[in-house]
């Protein structure tokens, strides 16, 4: 689909249950609850589906669009790239997905897809414009949020002048950019620094330091007081050491499955390593989960790495 005919598909459509991924993100549920904002203007009824991963750092934002019981006849995933990423607890068919990722299955009956968008949101704010002409300071805000966290608060590499472009739109449409800055960038709790020193201090280094990896145990976010509300973006940590190439955060979700996310810099496909554990995502910051105990997980991944690097 291109932005025309999907805002053309949102006006056919009525009660539209909306879809954010698993342990969601910035991205997802600003997109999401946006979309959700500009479609009941339009006199649509529309919701997020209530997933339960959504933190409480997110769920303030979110909490007005999320239903318990919505009677949905159609159902739109953003920023979902797999069947497998739909949320816990949804099992039916999904008929419209909007995605920024090159590596989405093309599980949805539609796709908007545009793999060159550094986040959905700057997709999802098209949309919104296609569909209702303007864009309100609420839906600005959480687009900022939507932007803003994908990017890493336009640090990553895949920010490009049409990031920029989005968020100063988004600025004139009224976002809250100091708070939502503050909030999502710079507050974090005093469980998370205790694990991101954890963390810190358990680094290993791989191929004279080309390759950085952190491990995070249960018994870690256990010591911490940590919870999935303290692990926002842990995936970039490593990832700062000077020489640093591949970056790897393995964190432990149950006995022998772990949860992986790898960034890297330009010259490593990160998607191309995570798609050989049934994973995927962009370039230079994909995931995965690899059915194995953290020490294996480390050892398979270093393994494949090298092949290539």
């Amino acid at each position: 689909m291109t932005i025309k005919e999907c805002a053309a598909w949102l006006n056919e459509h009525d009660d539209i249950l909306i879809l954010t991924h698993v342990r969601p993100d910035g991205d997802t549920l600003g997109g999401a609850a946006a979309l959700c904002s500009a479609l009941r203007r339009t006199g649509k009824n529309a919701a997020l589906y209530n997933n339960p991963d959504i933190t409480p750092k997110y769920m303030k934002y979110v909490k007005d669009f999320v239903s318990d019981n919505f009677d949905f006849t159609c159902t739109l995933a953003v920023d979902v790239a797999e069947a497998h990423m739909l949320p816990p607890g949804f099992t039916g068919a999904v008929d419209a997905c909007i995605d920024h990722h090159p590596s989405n299955s093309h599980y949805a009956e539609n796709l908007l897809l545009n793999g060159s968008k550094a986040s959905c949101g700057e997709i999802v704010l098209d949309v919104i414009k296609q569909l209702c002409g303007n864009v309100t300071a609420q839906e600005a805000s959480l687009l900022y949020m939507a932007v803003s966290t994908d990017c890493g608060c336009f640090r990553y590499a895949n920010v490009t002048s049409e990031t920029f472009a989005a968020a100063s739109e988004l600025l004139q449409y009224g976002a809250e950019v100091q708070k939502l800055n503050f909030d999502l960038f710079r507050q974090v709790s005093r469980a998370r620094m205790t694990l991101e020193g954890s963390i810190l201090s358990g680094l290993k280094y791989f191929f004279d330091g080309k390759v950085v990896a952190a491990t995070v145990t249960r018994k870690m976010m256990s010591d911490a007081g940590a919870t999935e509300n303290d692990c926002d973006d842990i995936a970039g940590i490593p990832g700062k050491v000077e020489g640093c190439v591949v970056s790897l955060v393995i964190r432990e979700l149950d006995d022998n499955k772990c949860k992986v996310s790898v960034r890297s810099q330009k010259v490593f496909d990160s998607s191309a390593l995570c798609a050989r554990f049934g994973g995927g995502g962009h370039k230079m910051a994909s995931g995965c989960t690899i059915e194995a105990d953290p020490d294996e997980t480390l050892k398979m991944l270093v393994s494949a790495i090298g092949e290539v690097l």
